[in-house]
């Protein structure tokens, strides 16, 4: 892993957030490409190489023969202004793929794309975030302090990043490069808000797009520093360590370094810290039996009796894994391969012969029959933090982020919702007296103006109360508002009338049409009056109260994407099925109501379009 002293402060005159996710929207203003020169291509690779700190012949491989420059025009995410100056460059390889880019006109700001980074991983610091979020990022979203997984501790704001995926045993490629928003150690020191990383680029942006479009490199295994793999003579050993115990044979379920027990050290930002310690198998065999005692005062006791015989393997990984403590500092796996026990069946018979729990034997396995939680050892047990505590915080971390990003995304997607009116049968001549199109959509402010302009053209203002219209004295304003009096059937038009009355009658004679605009999509324009999305709560399976959602389809919502994140936010199973008239309705288990009012709040679906109702209590009477 690098330092950050070479990519940090490239230039005083360009902010982190004027830097915001640069090609989120297409690159335009683009000049010609052309090569660089020999001396040039010399003079950029020198200044990569000390940038950040490399070896001539990685540096050879960075900034290859037959790299081309361009300049462009990048979006720079401040509003209302959509595209900067073309004053950007971008370098690109012989075959096209863009490997830097640098912004302004200080001449040591120098940005490394995805595709560099797939060829060099370790050339900026990276930090980790779980795969739900890297869509998120794509979208449009910045890094959030809860969904940085882990972090190098030595990184002040406005260093250069990258950002990859980890799972549970597992690191991805970066997948986004960035800068961060707030020095790292705040980050370890309890800071839970805000902004981690303002992400300037990623995977499948418009940048990536230039290139060759190349599927990122495979995730590589996530090994903890300090934990060498066991020899064939010691797993010939464990597996005859304790050969007269039922359940010897029995293959265990592979811990592994758990990382949130175990972190790793090129996670933490560089080689094994002074304060990692391994462990001796007596530690891992005391630290397995404090979490065993652990497991009797908690999750064990708490069980009913009918959860008994319990099988061995279900009792060690169910209740004994989670309960070790937490360490971040131990590299050694808290587990039975690593104890002086050797094997699952040696451990819970000692145990057995402290009292503390009872087995039968039952081929091929042995069971637990008792669990004694009342035993003196465990009820001087003081309680210690956890691995199953701290995995449980750090996946509410992440679906805490996952749903404040993906807020923050629809948060762009503003949506629209216009009503729209066109001249039709008796109104027309009314539009064609002022000389408008006949065939035009209106909105209610320019119908509004289009009537007062009519009004005061034939002078129709009742001169004795000017709040009122003389509606008869003019025979085209008449049939406009109240239909022609030789229609059959019709309602005699009133002698008066007050503006507002006068552009309600307009309106509901008019052809009515609304448009949806949603983001900087193309708005959808369509005939006939919106109607609102129906929230309704019935009784479903005899006395199971549900949520339906139907009517989203003309706001463009998908009914899948919708039962997803219904799911996610109201913590309760959602399906999907179809309803007359080609539409789908999303169902939620439960009284769902303020959920789905906010989720289609962050959807920026406007209030007046949801309609919410609730016929469970009709029912109860």
């Amino acid at each position: 892993m690098i330092g950050t002293r070479g990519v940090r402060n490239f230039s005083q005159t360009i902010t982190i957030t004027r830097l915001a996710l640069m090609f989120k929207k297409p690159i335009g203003d683009t000049k010609t490409s052309a090569p660089l020169r020999s001396s040039e291509r010399r003079k950029l690779r020198t200044r990569t190489a000390e940038r950040f700190q490399l070896a001539s012949e990685i540096a050879d491989n960075l900034v290859p023969d037959g790299l081309l420059s361009q300049k462009i025009s990048a979006y720079n995410g401040e509003p209302g202004v959509s595209m900067q100056s073309a004053t950007d460059v971008l370098y690109l390889s012989g075959d096209g793929d863009p490997l830097w880019f640098s912004v302004g006109k200080g001449p040591d700001e120098l940005i490394p794309t995805v595709y560099t980074l797939w060829k060099h991983p370790t050339l900026l610091p990276v930090l980790t975030t779980p795969a739900s979020v890297i869509p998120v990022l794509v979208g449009g979203a910045d890094l959030m302090v809860p969904g940085v997984v882990q972090a190098p501790v030595d990184m002040s704001a406005g260093t250069l990043v990258g950002v990859a995926e980890v799972a549970r045993d597992a690191r991805g490629p970066p997948l986004a490069v960035g800068r961060m928003a707030i020095d790292a150690d705040k980050i370890d020191n309890g800071v839970t808000k805000g902004k981690a990383v303002i992400v300037l680029h990623t995977w499948k942006d418009h940048l990536w797009a230039i290139g060759s479009k190349g599927d990122p490199p495979e995730a590589v295994p996530v090994v903890a520093v300090g934990v060498e793999a066991a020899s064939d003579d010691d797993q010939e050993k464990d597996g005859c360590a304790d050969g007269n115990h039922e359940g010897a044979d029995a293959p265990l379920p592979s811990t592994g370094p758990d990382p949130a027990e175990h972190p790793p050290a090129e996670a933490q930002g560089g080689p094994v810290s002074e304060v990692e310690e391994k462990l001796t198998p007596e530690e891992v065999s005391s630290r397995l039996r404090t979490a065993l005692l652990q497991a009797l005062g908690t999750t064990l006791a708490a069980l009913p009796s009918s959860a008994f015989p319990m099988p061995t393997t279900t009792l060690y990984t169910v209740h004994i894994l989670p309960a070790r403590p937490f360490s971040r500092t131990a590299t050694t796996p808290v587990d039975i391969k690593h104890s002086t026990f050797k094997s699952l069946s040696a451990f819970l018979r000692t145990a057995e012969k402290g009292g503390l729990l009872k087995l039968k034997d039952v081929r091929p396995d042995a069971v637990v029959v008792a669990v004694y939680s009342t035993h003196t050892d465990v009820v001087s047990h003081q309680r210690h933090r956890t691995v199953g505590e701290e995995d449980e915080r750090r996946r509410r971390a992440e679906e805490r982020e996952t749903q404040r990003a993906a807020d923050t995304a629809n948060a762009e997607k503003k949506m629209a919702v216009t009503e729209l009116w066109k001249p039709h049968l008796g109104t027309l001549p009314l539009f064609e007296d002022l000389g408008l199109g006949t065939g035009a959509l209106y909105t209610l402010a320019e119908v509004k103006s289009t009537l007062l302009a009519y009004i005061e053209k034939h002078d129709l203002v009742n001169r004795v109360e000017q709040q009122f219209l003389n509606v008869n004295s003019d025979a085209v304003f008449s049939a406009a508002l109240y239909g022609s009096p030789n229609t059959k059937g019709a309602t005699p038009a009133p002698e008066f009338a007050k503006r507002e009355d006068a552009l309600s009658a307009l309106c509901s004679r008019m052809q009515p049409w609304y448009r949806i605009a949603v983001g900087g999509d193309p708005p959808i324009t369509k005939k006939g009056a919106p109607r609102p999305i129906s929230v309704a709560i019935k009784v479903r399976q005899g006395r199971k109260a549900c949520t339906l959602i139907t009517g989203f389809e003309p706001f463009q919502l998908s009914a899948d994407a919708l039962a997803e994140a219904l799911r996610v936010r109201c913590a309760s199973s959602t399906s999907v099925s179809p309803v007359t008239g080609g539409r789908d309705e999303v169902m939620v288990q439960g009284k769902q109501t303020s959920g789905v009012l906010e989720l289609l709040g962050s959807l920026r679906v406007p209030r007046k379009w949801i309609e919410v109702s609730d016929v469970t209590d009709k029912k109860k009477k």
